[in-house]
């Protein structure tokens, strides 16, 4: 089934890259057309033409980390987090996939994680410190195996080239609607009243309309590829850990917090593993929303009693719905191989206080955040900021003076 799937990634990608290509041409055409009526229309395909070609290189070679740097995500070390580079290694094995994802943590106390990467030897997985902080292991790696799940059926390489063409739209979109405000539209009527004729104001009105309605085409499209590649990844990440209801319950926990992720946007949201940018509540489906929803999502996993393979993830999806739907693609339908379930594997015990929980996340983020750490011998742990410029510092328990130098 994974070379259906990313054969058909591919042909989406080529879609999406050629749709939104006529798109941003068409309304290269129309503003330069607005500003001037004989010939900027050519100018303004010339234009965007050569902004498309542009984004399509940076997509390319540089996609990934231009998405990781706007979420302020920063790569990291085993050491920082050994337990998550445990849970990847684990997946990226039952994914029989031969490169290791680099990692990658973004400081916000905000539950949430994506994946991204034009190939699956430069792929990377981002996760939000909050969510190492909020899910048991059990959880995490039904988040990690969702992930993995986008790298190998090459969802990233869709959402990576929807994400910056949709970016070059809505930017060109509101470089033309200020412009309106500081004389663009008084500039047009100046050379509209002079040459007269019904077919500068129907330019007019179609600039104005493409400036407004473009950015909502594009993204409306860009959300329905990514509402459905999530039920597919959900399918392939409960197959890679053979515990449906880890993913079940990290969904639930997730989508019960009522922060948003600061660093999201419009253009990453749809990266997301539940969207970042949705108050506390479960998500309701509509033409504008960037994922399904998530009581259906939870629902189709813990219905998966009989397996974990394609099959059963297709008759629990149909028997949610209500309804029979193509989801899986026809291979993965005759697939009859027997994966059963397995147990859990996190110590219910061991579960850490709420308080220690928060204390761990918020060190993780000072770490993050280029934070010094010192044990002093009395056993307060010094916190030292990034701009701290003296050359020593006092324990303010014991009054032990320590040398920052050495």
């Amino acid at each position: 089934m994974m070379w259906e799937l990313i054969a058909a990634n591919r042909r989406k990608s080529i879609f999406i890259f050629i749709g939104m290509g006529l798109l941003l041409i068409l309304i290269g055409f129309t503003f330069g057309s607005f500003y001037e009526p004989e010939s900027g229309g050519f100018l303004g395909i010339f234009f965007a033409l050569i902004l498309w070609g542009i984004l399509s290189m940076v997509s390319y070679f540089a996609g990934s980390k231009i998405l990781l740097a706007v979420s302020g995500a920063k790569e990291v070390t085993q050491d920082v987090h050994p337990q998550l580079y445990n849970v990847v290694e684990e997946m990226r094995i039952a994914a029989n996939l031969p490169h290791q994802p680099k990692i990658y943590i973004i400081a916000d106390p905000a539950p949430n994680a994506f994946a991204t990467g034009i190939k699956p030897e430069n792929s990377a997985i981002a996760v939000t410190a909050g969510l190492l902080g909020t899910l048991n292991r059990d959880e995490l790696q039904g988040v990690v195996a969702h992930e993995m799940s986008h790298i190998i059926n090459r969802d990233v390489l869709v959402m990576t080239f929807a994400g910056m063409m949709l970016g070059a739209i809505t930017l060109m979109a509101e470089v033309f609607t200020r412009s309106l405000w500081f004389g663009g539209g008084s500039r047009y009527k100046s050379k509209s009243s002079d040459k007269g004729g019904q077919g500068q104001i129907i330019i007019l009105v179609l600039a104005i309309a493409l400036a407004i309605l473009g950015p909502i085409m594009a993204q409306l499209l860009y959300f329905a590829i990514s509402r459905k590649r999530e039920y597919l990844a959900d399918a392939s990440a409960v197959r890679l850990s053979r515990y449906p209801e880890g993913l079940a319950s990290a969904l639930e926990k997730i989508s019960g917090t009522n922060l948003d992720l600061k660093t999201a946007n419009k253009v990453t949201a749809p990266m997301y593993i539940i969207n970042p940018l949705k108050k506390k509540g479960m998500q309701i489906a509509n033409l504008t929303s960037t994922h399904p929803p998530i009581t259906e999502r939870i629902n189709i996993l813990r219905s998966m009693s009989q397996g974990v393979n394609y099959v059963n993830y297709q008759n629990a999806f149909n028997s949610v719905k209500g309804k029979r739907s193509v989801l899986v693609p026809q291979s993965g339908l005759t697939d009859a191989a027997i994966i059963p379930l397995r147990s859990s594997l996190a110590d219910e015990s061991a579960v850490e206080n709420n308080f220690k929980v928060k204390r761990d996340v918020g060190d993780l983020m000072m770490k993050l955040n280029d934070f010094k750490f010192i044990s002093c011998t009395c056993g307060i742990k010094i916190k030292i900021p990034p701009d701290y410029k003296s050359n020593s510092i006092t324990c303010p328990k014991c009054k032990r003076i320590h040398n920052l130098n050495i």
